[in-house]
């Protein structure tokens, strides 16, 4: 019986990777740690959270047990479906705080442009490695092309964030499938000449949080709020933290969207510095282990997908950190793994089970 079981487990596990399994299973239990402290000790937040996590861990060993080949097929499809996802939210989609972001299915609700994290650079991978052989300067043009149409839609919500982000994951794979650092340079001039031309299309409120960024205390108890309670969360932790459960901002309802955009702050209050360099360290152990899936990818697909995935993933973290420390301007990016959500969640734990499927190609490529 013994034998039966342990072949059984053998089987089960053959596709996950040990190494980013466990260093994503570190930042889960300091997300659900965190969560419990942030939720004021809700068991039903906590209930939420665990059912969360059994779909996304399951959505990652599905993903982690698809062959690349069968990924590869999936891609197309994938985008496409994205895509119809957000149009149906453009037009059909809830109004939440005054953004239309998200979609009524009835026996669901979900944000599609958590969804395009994936399927965007799944297409634009399957793309490249199509044209592998004859790549040119146009192919880049349309790769833009596949990932602006998406951004447009998500910007449009509106999410400016959220766009910026997902645009990012697009760059990473034109600049992994080989763009000339002339381009480069190129569009990243016209995109500083552009810059005012953004500034007369952003709404109020998204010049406000760049404004903010300057100066939080021109409106301290307005657009300014979100950042000074923040950086005032982080300060107070010191060098070890006030405590688990024991952060006076977080527990006298100072600190807003604590379980959400805002969880570091809890985690930086309770735990202080010295906890922020653990966290950083179990951050940079997911990010280090998808950087060398990446380098040993067998195909360009492989690589492609990898390298944009454990990239997007340093972004989001990185954004969430900066905006929370008052070094970026607030866009609503949750922190990956630590904050409370669904969707973002099972999209996160997606791209890992895309990572380990990659890594278990290389090993059987090697046997």
């Amino acid at each position: 019986m013994q034998n039966v079981i342990e072949a059984a487990w053998r089987r089960a596990t053959a596709h996950i990777d040990p190494l980013l399994f466990w260093a994503v299973m570190l930042l889960v239990v300091t997300g659900m740690v965190t969560l419990y402290s942030a939720s004021n000790q809700s068991f039903d937040r906590m209930e939420n959270k665990l059912f969360n996590l059994s779909v996304a861990f399951t959505v990652m060993w599905i993903a982690a047990n698809t062959p690349l080949a069968q990924v590869m097929r999936l891609a197309v499809p994938a985008y496409a479906a994205a895509l119809l996802l957000l149009v149906a939210v453009f037009f059909f989609g809830d109004v939440r705080n005054g953004a239309r972001r998200w979609l009524d299915l009835g026996f669901i609700s979900i944000q599609p442009s958590e969804l395009m994290k994936i399927a965007l650079p799944l297409a634009l991978a399957w793309y490249f490695d199509r044209y592998e052989s004859t790549l040119r300067l146009s192919n880049f043009a349309i790769a833009a092309a596949l990932f602006i149409l998406p951004v447009g839609l998500i910007a449009k919500q509106p999410d400016l964030g959220t766009a910026l982000l997902i645009a990012a994951s697009g760059c990473y794979v034109i600049f992994l499938a080989g763009l000339s650092w002339k381009v480069i340079f190129g569009l990243g001039a016209v995109a500083l000449a552009a810059l005012p031309l953004l500034w007369s299309v952003m709404h109020d409120y998204q010049r406000t949080r760049v404004l903010i960024l300057l100066d939080p205390t021109q409106d301290p108890l307005g657009a300014g709020y979100h950042t000074i309670q923040s950086t005032i969360a982080v300060g107070s932790g010191g060098w070890f933290g006030k405590g688990w459960l024991q952060g006076t901002q977080t527990h006298l309802d100072f600190l807003p969207e604590r379980t959400t955009d805002f969880i570091f702050a809890v985690y930086s209050e309770e735990f202080g510095l010295f906890g922020n360099a653990l966290l950083l360290l179990m951050f940079l152990l997911v990010i280090a282990r998808g950087l060398v899936i990446t380098i040993n990818a067998p195909t360009l697909f492989a690589r492609l997908l990898a390298g944009s995935i454990t990239m997007t993933f340093f972004t989001y973290a990185f954004v969430n950190m900066g905006m929370v420390s008052g070094i970026l301007p607030v866009v609503g990016v949750p922190l990956p793994l630590i904050s409370y959500g669904g969707t973002a969640l099972v999209s996160v734990f997606f791209g890992f089970g895309m990572l380990m499927s990659i890594s278990t190609q290389k090993r059987l490529l090697r046997s």
